[in-house]
């Protein structure tokens, strides 16, 4: 998303991205998938394909952004088996799940004050 507000005055192929980022095609075409399914990027297949924001980077939060890519919350509990023995083993994963989900709420309401702009634009700036 960085990369193609950045570069909205180009043609952005898929493969500047993966270059730009340093990581697989597989990847970046798996990530562009998603943030067109959610309606973010546009994108154009075939040869001479591209992608672009859908929005305006002001009008696209971090938070909408988060939502189009993961699968999970940040935060995950383990799966060790319960002890039933133990006072701790047996309470200790409803302890964790309402502190992770107040700290999963207050994640995304931070996520969702933030635009893509917000910390694209400061970059603009330093070059």
């Amino acid at each position: 998303m960085q990369v193609l507000h950045v570069h909205s005055e180009k043609r952005v192929v898929s493969s500047f991205i993966t270059e730009s980022v340093n990581t697989d095609a597989g990847t970046v075409r798996t990530v562009l998938s998603k943030l067109a399914k959610a309606g973010l990027v546009l994108t154009t297949r075939g040869r001479g394909g591209s992608s672009a924001l859908a929005r305006r980077a002001d009008q696209i939060n971090l938070l909408d952004i988060y939502n189009a890519v993961t699968s999970q919350p940040v935060f995950l509990i383990h799966g060790h088996a319960v002890q039933r023995k133990c006072t701790v083993s047996r309470h200790h994963k409803q302890t964790m799940r309402c502190v992770l989900a107040d700290c999963q709420r207050s994640f995304e309401a931070s996520l969702a004050e933030r635009k893509l702009a917000d910390i694209v634009d400061p970059m603009r700036r330093v070059g």
